[in-house]
């Protein structure tokens, strides 16, 4: 909470707006959902556009979001995505360009973001940590973005942690924004057969081609 209160501090601060100026006297300007979820996505996406045709076209889940108390509308049960395709050809602009879509549409909207490595590092057991935890809020979160499937050292650890969450997420329909480097076979080899089942029913894949966009900027 606390964590929350000062990234909206940020945000007011950046607009020139007093965090500690009562309603009364606050300008009307809005903070917008897209406004703070800036906070979370990577300074180099948080410019991201849904350019691809198929990942725009994701709006299943912005058309079935649930109006809440307020008339906004909430995330709800989706389809999931499996963005496909070497490195360097955007998958993960693409990815967080259809989250800033959704929350453009005004969806209200909590989502968590990860790559695989970077699971496997929160979710690794030590002491003092409730890794359960971590695990349970990664799988019933509306809506999970997770990167680079397949890229991390995987081992019967990993594949069983990669099982509970996709296993989850399949069962309760939670749309789910997935990137990998792999092609299918070679993904069916890093994830394991019950994990690569499940996606294959879940998800739509969009298969991005081209050349490494880094090194084209590089050069």
């Amino acid at each position: 909470m606390n964590t929350l209160a000062a990234r909206l501090g940020t945000i007011l601060a950046e607009r020139g707006i007093d965090p500690t100026t009562s309603p009364a006297e606050a300008p009307s300007e809005r903070v917008t959902a897209l406004d703070l979820a800036a906070a979370r996505i990577p300074p180099r996406y948080r410019h991201a556009l849904a350019g691809h045709q198929q990942v725009a076209a994701w709006d299943e889940v912005a058309l079935a979001a649930r109006p809440g108390p307020s008339g906004t509308r909430g995330i709800a049960l989706g389809p999931s995505l499996l963005v496909a395709g070497p490195t360097g050809t955007g998958k993960t602009h693409q990815a967080y360009g259809a989250v800033r879509s959704l929350l453009t549409a005004g969806v209200r909207l909590r989502w968590e973001a990860a790559t695989t490595a970077d699971l496997y590092a929160r979710l690794r057991p030590r002491p003092g940590h409730d890794a359960e935890r971590d695990l349970a809020t990664l799988s019933t979160c509306p809506l999970l973005i997770l990167d680079d499937l397949g890229a991390a050292k995987q081992s019967e650890w990993t594949e069983e942690i990669t099982y509970r969450l996709i296993n989850r997420r399949y069962t309760d329909l939670l749309p789910t924004l997935l990137t990998t480097n792999l092609p299918t076979a070679a993904l069916r080899d890093a994830v394991g057969d019950r994990v690569a089942s499940r996606l294959a029913e879940m998800t739509t894949t969009v298969v991005l081609t081209g050349a490494d966009r880094r090194r084209q900027l590089s050069a």
